[in-house]
């Protein structure tokens, strides 16, 4: 199970301890990048806390508007970014992702941290380096989401569904395989905790991702909509959330995002549903911050939109599972439904507008102010710091000091 790290625990570390990270040769290992979404926050953060780390990734293919944050830096890709179209088809060699993150040479630097969805833990190590996880989950698409993912892809049944299963399978053996390479996880929410022990019979302590909370100003005057903002993605089951509100005529719901399940949202709009697709930045800030809720029917590893909601102000209406439990709180900054289909949420739209005491903005504003990015880096530097220190004691019988220049080789 998590552990979740306090302050106290915390600041009872030497700021020895943290200076002495600096010395160190740092690796980081993300999976791919591609585009700028949760994973990538999280990197971002790491990536600020250690300035002098590489950076190992399979593909590097990051638009320019979103690349500000690793331009500078060394960067290492596998020879995946050598195949043709490799932007637009690498998904579809995941049977040789296990290798190409195994071709990285990470033998000259003493920490290793990986941000990993899905092979970056993979990264091969040795006894005297430190590996550190951050697992935003164990690879879904593999567990216990296979069959799911499956039907998406309308890989469930014929000849490649048998392809795509063996593939899986051998995955699967690959990533448990893996799993001792790593010396501590750390999970992004309590359910993923109980996703890692579950696969890697590993614990994991708990560090929420960052949440910009200060780009989402709070607006207390409410409209009378309802929006929700996603990818058009079918895991999403924004589909579910259209239907609701065809049962539910009198309100009004806008939908921001765009993806392949566009169409199929169209179809299912009734007359008092706006698909709005993508909006900038600034326009999704202003849409959520003003609406009377936000709804969410995913069930997701933590859900950074349902926090950038309650940075805002505005309540959240969720499907009661997943990382959300770890950011709403049921009758106070919001109210959750407890099963993916049209009929759940529309009980729990009416429950909500049947609360007799209303949710203060306030009180949802300071709910999302615990996932800043600033207490994400004071928990997991010092949490790195501390397993460093432990890792240093076993290798020399004696704590590192800031002063001593800590590189292994030393």
């Amino acid at each position: 199970m998590a552990t979740e790290l306090t302050h106290a625990n915390a600041f009872a570390l030497r700021d020895e301890s943290i200076l002495s990270l600096r010395k160190l040769r740092v690796a980081v290992v993300h999976d791919w990048l591609t585009t700028y979404a949760g994973s990538e926050k999280v990197l971002e953060q790491i990536l600020l806390l250690f300035p002098q780390a590489e950076l190992f990734t399979l593909v590097d293919h990051l638009p320019a508007t979103r690349r500000t944050f690793v331009d500078g830096r060394i960067i290492h890709t596998s020879f995946l970014q050598n195949i043709p179209f490799s932007a637009r088809l690498f998904r579809k060699l995941l049977w040789l992702f296990p290798l190409a993150i195994e071709s990285f040479d990470l033998s000259l630097f003493d920490l290793i941290l990986s941000s990993s969805h899905a092979v970056a833990k993979g990264v091969l190590t040795g006894p005297d380096q430190l590996h550190i996880c951050y697992c935003h989950s164990p690879i879904r698409y593999a567990w216990d989401c296979q069959h799911e993912y499956l039907r998406q892809a309308k890989l469930d049944s014929g000849l490649m569904s048998l392809y795509a299963r063996a593939a899986l399978h051998y995955l699967r053996l690959w990533d448990v395989r893996t799993a001792p390479g790593v010396d501590h996880f750390i999970a992004n929410s309590n359910f993923i905790a109980r996703r890692i022990e579950k696969t890697y019979s590993r614990s994991a302590a708990l560090i929420h991702p960052p949440v910009e909370i200060d780009k989402f100003p709070m607006i207390c005057q409410k409209s009378d909509y309802y929006v929700t903002a996603s990818r058009l993605v079918p895991y999403k089951r924004v589909d579910l959330i259209v239907q609701a509100f065809a049962k539910l005529p009198d309100r009004r719901l806008f939908v921001i995002g765009d993806g392949p399940e566009m169409r199929t949202c169209q179809k299912l709009a009734a007359g008092n549903v706006k698909l709005l697709g993508y909006q900038p930045d600034a326009a999704l800030r202003e849409i959520v911050g003003n609406a009377r809720a936000f709804v969410f029917a995913a069930e997701e590893d933590f859900g950074i939109s349902v926090v950038e909601a309650q940075a805002c102000g505005t309540p959240v209406i969720c499907y009661g599972k997943g990382g959300v439990l770890d950011s709403v709180a049921d009758g106070d900054t919001g109210v959750y439904f407890s099963e993916q289909s049209p009929e759940s949420i529309a009980g729990a739209i009416r429950r909500f507008e049947s609360l007799t005491t209303l949710l203060s903005p306030f009180e949802i504003r300071a709910q999302a102010q615990r996932f800043c990015p600033e207490q994400f880096q004071n928990k997991f530097l010092r949490h790195v710091a501390a397993r460093w220190k432990e890792h240093y004691s076993l290798l020399h019988g004696t704590a590192p000091l800031a002063e001593e220049g800590l590189a292994m080789s030393a």
